[in-house]
C-alpha cells in the first residue's frame, strides 16, 4: 500500500495527487455507503444506518475534495492574482459543516431509538460488512495521511482524521451489534448517541481548523525558524526584523522583512544583498519575499552608546524585549520595540521607564517608541 502511494507521489504533481485521492475516496466511500445502508435497513439498526449516512457524507466530502483540488489547481488570473489555492480550504470548510449537520441528525435519530427501542436483526453478513468497512477505512487513513504529508495538504490531513474517526465509529457499531447478538440487550440507540456526539466534536474541530487558516493563522514555529536561519546565514547584513508571512494556499506564500545594512554601502551594493536573500527564500523555502532596507550607522559612537543604553535597560526589564530601527535625529530619538506575546507590562509603562532612562544620558531629547505586537521576528 505505502509502496504504491510512493510510486504515485513520484509520478504526479501536487494537484494530480489531490484529485486522485478524491477519486479513490469517492469510490470507496460510496461502496461503503451502499453496503452499510442495505444491512442497516435489513437489521433495523439506527447505529448502522447512522454509520451508513456517515459514509454518504464521506462520499460527498470526497467529491468536494476532488472539486476543491481541481479549482485550487487553476493558475492565477486577473481577478485572482494570488491564484486559487485557498479554495482547497473552502472545500474543507464545507465538508466540516456537512459533518456537523450529519452529527445533529444522528443525535436526533439516536434519541428516538433510545425512547422507542427496536430489536436488531443480526446475521453473519452484518458482521462481515462492518469488519470489511473497518479494513477499507484503515487503508483510506494510510492513503490520505501519506498523500497529505507528501503534498502538505490540510484538506487531506483532515480527511485522514475523518477516516480514522470512521474506524472508531464503525468499531462502536460492531461492538453494539456483537453485544446484542450475545445478550439481546437493545443498546443500539445508546451507541448511536455516543457516535453522534463524537461526530459533532470532530466536525467542530475541523471547522475551527479551517476557519483559522482562512482568517490567517500564525505560521508554524518550524517555518519561522527556517526563515530565521536563512536570514542569519547572510553575513552581509547587520540584522533583521518585522517579518510577516501571508499564505494564499499551501504552496502560495508571501513574506516581507526589514533588513538592516551598513549605511556606508552604496544603493547597488545593498540591493544586491537583499536580492540574494529574496532568491534564497524562493529557492529553499518556496516563499516570495520582499525586503525593506534599513541603513544603520554601525560606526557612529553616539549611536552605539545609545543603542547599548537601551539594550541594557531592556535586559533589566525582560530579556524577551528587542529593539530595532534606532534613529537619532537632532532632538528626537526614535526606535521600535518588539513586544512578545502575553507580555505582562503595558506599552505606557515601558515607554515611561525607557524615556526616563534615555533622558538621563540624552537630556532635552524627545523619545518616540513604536510598539510592535504582531510581527513574527
Amino acid at each position: 500500500m505505502m509502496k504504491l502511494c510512493e510510486n504515485i507521489g513520484q509520478k504526479y504533481n501536487r494537484n494530480q495527487i489531490g484529485i486522485l485521492a478524491g477519486i479513490l475516496g469517492l469510490i470507496s466511500n460510496f461502496v461503503l455507503f451502499i453496503g452499510k445502508f442495505l444491512i442497516g435497513v435489513f437489521a433495523h439498526s439506527v447505529s448502522i444506518m447512522a454509520d451508513a449516512i456517515n459514509s454518504l457524507s464521506d462520499t460527498i466530502s470526497s467529491l468536494l475534495t476532488l472539486v476543491g483540488f481541481k479549482i485550487a489547481g487553476k493558475p492565477a488570473d486577473k481577478e485572482h492574482p494570488y491564484g486559487h489555492e485557498r479554495f482547497e480550504y473552502v472545500s474543507g470548510l464545507i465538508v466540516s459543516i456537512l459533518v456537523l449537520f450529519v452529527g445533529f441528525k444522528f443525535l436526533e435519530s439516536s434519541v428516538q431509538k433510545i425512547i422507542h427501542p427496536v430489536a436488531i436483526k443480526l446475521s453473519p453478513i452484518v458482521f462481515f460488512v462492518l469488519v470489511l468497512s473497518i479494513v477499507i477505512k484503515i487503508l483510506q487513513v494510510l492513503m490520505y495521511r501519506y498523500f497529505g504529508k507528501m503534498i502538505k495538504s490540510n484538506a487531506l490531513m483532515v480527511t485522514s482524521q475523518d477516516s480514522l474517526n470512521d474506524v472508531y465509529t464503525t468499531l462502536i457499531v460492531l461492538i453494539s451489534a456483537a453485544v446484542q447478538w450475545v445478550t439481546s440487550w437493545r443498546i443500539d440507540g445508546y451507541f448511536g448517541f455516543a457516535l453522534a456526539i463524537y461526530i459533532l466534536y470532530s466536525g467542530y474541530q475541523m471547522i475551527t481548523e479551517f476557519m483559522d487558516v482562512l482568517l490567517g493563522s500564525r505560521p508554524k514555529q518550524e517555518e519561522i525558524e527556517k526563515m530565521e536561519q536563512c536570514l542569519q546565514a547572510c553575513e552581509d547584513i547587520v540584522g533583521f526584523h518585522d517579518l510577516l508571512v501571508h499564505s494564499y494556499g499551501p504552496k502560495n506564500r508571501f513574506a516581507s522583512v526589514h533588513i538592516e545594512v551598513d549605511e556606508k554601502l552604496t544603493l547597488n551594493q545593498a540591493h544586491d544583498i537583499i536580492d540574494g536573500i529574496e532568491r534564497t527564500f524562493k529557492d529553499e523555502l518556496d516563499v516570495e519575499l520582499v525586503c525593506h532596507l534599513d541603513p544603520v550607522p554601525i560606526d557612529n559612537q553616539t549611536h552605539i552608546r545609545l543603542r547599548q543604553l537601551i539594550k541594557n535597560e531592556l535586559a533589566e526589564i525582560d530579556g524577551q524585549l528587542r529593539m530595532h530601527d534606532l534613529r537619532l535625529e537632532k532632538n528626537r530619538i526614535c526606535f521600535d520595540l518588539v513586544i512578545p506575546l502575553n507580555f505582562p507590562f503595558t506599552d505606557e509603562f515601558l515607554e515611561a521607564i525607557l524615556t526616563k532612562k534615555v533622558n538621563q544620558e540624552f537630556p532635552n531629547h524627545q523619545v518616540e517608541i513604536t510598539f510592535d505586537h504582531n510581527y513574527l521576528l
